[in-house]
């Protein structure tokens, strides 16, 4: 069991340093829309239970929201 364990937080690392590294060479507004897009879909899924469809749109809002405080 550990050795799934610790498989699974090397996995986790791996991919999160891949990802972290894609966004080094983004404009400061495409990280606002990132950035944007990350809250509102944690803000819908929270504010609609955990629905997908709720998720979704917090996402889009929020994405919106982050490209335009990006101007």
């Amino acid at each position: 069991m550990r050795t799934i364990h610790k498989i699974t937080v090397i996995s986790i690392t791996v991919c999160a340093l891949t990802v972290l590294s894609g966004c080094s060479n983004m404009s400061r507004r495409d990280k606002n829309t990132a950035v944007g897009a990350g809250i509102g879909a944690v803000a819908g899924a929270v504010l609609t239970g955990g629905s997908g469809i709720g998720t979704a749109g917090g996402a889009a809002v929020g994405g919106v929201i982050g490209h335009q405080i990006g101007r």
